[in-house]
């Protein structure tokens, strides 16, 4: 269900040039059959997004993501988790649009990521603008969903750390904008619903 959320907050995307990747985990539950049927599905109504997928075992989300980063041939990465939903159908246009008047030294730019309760039907609320600094690093991180990456930073301060469960996105946040020299630019745009 969570799947078919996704892919449909991406196929609705106005942006006419995106390249989908999605690296299933060899997933037993049913997660092949609705990537093929979305494969289907954007093959008669869509030529503005291309897809390529795969579908083999890993041991963990982060060895997933640097699997789609390498395959990846765009300038910039976004990372939408299983579940997780575009907040709309022209945040991609939005978001390539403040990159474009940011201008090209834009390594990292990120928007809102509301915080939604299936559940209860209700918002829980949204992360927005924060000061990103080592100090930030100590006690959060930034939500990768939300995020576009310029995909030349994951050459320079490579890849997720694989050897990490959970927090191998917070590290590599901290590596590049904790001690690195990337810093963000945040936009005031509802990017993700998580």
């Amino acid at each position: 269900e969570g799947l078919r959320k996704t892919l449909a907050s991406v196929a609705a995307q106005t942006y006419a040039n995106i390249e989908h990747i999605i690296v299933d985990g060899a997933s037993t539950d049913g997660s092949v059959d609705v990537i093929k049927e979305y494969e289907n599905q954007l093959n008669i109504t869509h030529s503005t997004i291309h897809l390529l997928w795969s579908s083999e075992p890993d041991n963990g989300i982060y060895i997933a993501m640097n699997c789609g980063i390498r395959k990846a041939t765009g300038e910039y990465v976004q990372i939408l988790n299983s579940g997780d939903l575009l907040a709309a159908p022209d945040v991609t246009a939005r978001m390539m649009n403040a990159l474009q008047v940011k201008g090209e030294e834009v390594e990292l730019l990120y928007g809102n990521m509301v915080k939604y309760d299936y559940t209860n039907n209700r918002t829980l609320g949204k992360s927005t603008e924060v000061e990103y600094s080592l100090r930030q690093y100590y006690t959060s991180t930034m939500n990768h969903d939300c995020c576009y990456i310029r995909r030349d930073l994951f050459e320079t301060y490579g890849l997720y750390d694989e050897s990490l469960k959970i927090v191998s996105d917070w590290k590599w946040f901290l590596q590049t904008i904790g001690l690195g020299k990337v810093k963000p630019i945040y936009v005031d745009v509802d990017v993700t619903i998580f």
